[in-house]
């Protein structure tokens, strides 16, 4: 009896963990098992394409009131599951509308779920992700940004419906973003044996924005966490959408072995499956050369887009870089120092061949009289800067945002403002002290984003500059929601000779917008870098 009391849990711990590899039909679902040591088993809808169920090792992951899918749910889709048999055994699911097109890849052996989506038009949502939503009590901690993004047990909203206050944090989705350039790999995990799951995505070569577009990668919200994919949205679009191409490959992983390394996802084998858009290697070339004029202080980037792809590598510290393996065509091509751009060429790509392209910095240099930050395209540094990607700007863990008076000489980098809002610290003040009468100069204000038409206008001494024309607009709450990337506008205000004095000066900087708004949904600008200089 007690043998066979011992050989009946040893076979329902078995069969939970050790399953077979294939897929049935049950009704009108896909009961698919992709046959690995860690048993991961999911149902997909045959009439929706919604994931309905996701078990591992036995246990059910999926909440249950909505399904994990694409976009916000297809609503109705035409589903097919087939077997492919190649380098190893596949399971491929289909899902088709009229304009786009899911898949979802097992490969045997593997606690793995391989994605991607061809589309011929964007989701009437507007935004193109994939979203898993799981279980909270299961999964309910993210990584890597912590409890930044978990807005579960909220008291109370900040900003429209998408910023909460938490224990007295503020808290929201889009503070879990990564800029694409860095995203490696974003999880969410709980448990007693930790078991994560994860988003992985090698490349973004359909998504839109560029290397340092960002977007929401995790959120515990209370009634399900939820794990994303972002490949195109309106959360600060600087680009238009990318359709008629495949969106990924894209890996979402079950591990209890800690967080999985995105280099070990291999997604060569879509080759083999009939994919529509996929581009094996074999069909794609390379870009090659040196980048120079860009001190190693700051990251060298190199990037390629056009209609179709967009593509970027880190250059090294000597300039020399190498493309990831890109699809044929002609590409502009760009050199960032950091983020802030200092050149721009074409290239064009051919398949089976590496391309030799160098490129410059065409940055010309002043004689500055100072500078206050650095032309990196980001607001290091400055006051509020280290924390805004994760908090609301009226989070209490925020330093006073002023108004700001800014000594040159006496003043650090960190107390001037990151970003100047117009009804909480408009204007800024900077005051300076020069030896002599410089004549003629120019200050140039960089800023990396503006919303709601927002732009800087100077006073120097007695002078008033000109009022700018509005910056192209964009149509998203920017830094309230921590981002701060945008078109990058670069203001150059002429100063008249005899403007400056030997002595004490005094400059203001304010926003000028033909809008209003309340406190830090006011219009208002981001600063990248403040230069005063003479030519």
């Amino acid at each position: 009896m007690l043998f066979q009391v011992l050989f009946l849990c040893l076979f329902a711990f078995s069969s939970s963990v050790f399953a077979a590899f294939g897929f049935t039909k049950s009704g009108s679902n896909y009961v698919i098992d992709a046959g690995s040591s860690e048993a991961l088993v999911f149902t997909v809808s045959g009439s929706s394409c919604d994931v309905t169920s996701i078990k591992y090792r036995g246990v059910e992951y999926q909440y249950s009131s909505k399904g994990t899918h694409i976009s916000s749910g297809l609503g109705s889709a035409t589903v097919s599951v087939t077997t492919v048999k190649g380098s190893s055994n596949f399971i491929k699911v289909t899902c088709t509308t009229s304009t786009l097109t899911h898949y979802m890849v097992v490969k045997e052996g593997q606690s793995i779920i391989y994605l991607a989506d061809y589309i011929s038009a964007e989701p009437d949502i507007g935004e193109l992700r994939f979203i898993a939503r799981l279980k909270p009590d299961l999964l309910p901690s993210e990584y890597p940004y912590g409890s930044a993004s978990t807005t579960g047990g909220s008291s109370s909203t900040v900003e429209g419906s998408d910023v909460f206050v938490v224990d007295g944090q503020t808290r929201s989705k889009f503070y879990s973003s990564t800029r694409f350039i860095d995203e490696n790999v974003h999880c969410v995990y709980g448990g007693s044996d930790v078991v994560h799951a994860c988003i992985m995505t090698p490349q973004q070569e359909s998504s839109s924005g560029g290397p340092f577009f960002r977007d929401i990668d995790t959120n515990n919200a209370g009634d399900s966490t939820n794990l994303y994919n972002y490949m195109n949205s309106g959360h600060v679009q600087t680009e238009a959408f990318r359709t008629n191409v495949l969106h990924g490959p894209y890996v979402f992983q079950w591990s209890r072995s800690g967080i999985p390394a995105v280099k070990s996802a291999d997604t060569s084998f879509f080759s083999e499956l009939g994919i529509t858009g996929y581009v094996a290697t074999s069909g794609r070339g390379y870009v090659s050369g040196t980048a120079s004029g860009v001190s190693s202080s700051f990251e060298i980037v190199v990037h390629w887009y056009n209609s179709d792809a967009q593509y970027w590598v880190k250059a090294s510290s000597n300039g020399a870089f190498t493309s990831p393996a890109m699809k044929p065509g002609t590409y502009t091509m760009v050199l960032y120092q950091t983020e802030f751009k200092v050149a721009t060429s074409t290239v064009t790509v051919s398949a089976g061949k590496t391309t030799t392209a160098n490129i410059a910095s065409t940055l010309v240099s002043h004689k500055s009289l100072w500078k206050i930050g650095e032309y990196d395209g980001q607001p290091t540094g400055f006051l509020n800067a280290d924390k805004f990607l994760r908090m609301h700007p009226s989070d209490s863990r925020m330093s006073s945002w002023g108004p700001v008076t800014y000594t040159v000489g006496s003043s650090s980098v960190g107390q001037f403002p990151m970003a100047v809002f117009s009804s909480v610290n408009n204007p800024v003040t900077i005051k300076f002290d020069l030896d002599s009468v410089p004549g003629a100069a120019t200050l140039r204000i960089a800023t990396t984003l503006s919303f709601a038409g927002s732009r800087p206008q100077a006073k120097v001494n007695s002078y008033t500059g000109p009022a700018p024309s509005a910056p192209t607009k964009i149509d998203s709450r920017g830094v309230t929601r921590g981002a701060y990337r945008g078109f990058g506008e670069v203001y150059d205000v002429s100063i008249p000779s005899g403007t400056l004095v030997a002595g004490s000066n005094t400059i203001t900087i304010s926003s000028l917008s033909g809008s209003s708004g309340t406190t830090f949904l006011s219009p208002n600008f981001i600063f990248d870098c403040v230069e005063l200089f003479t030519s």
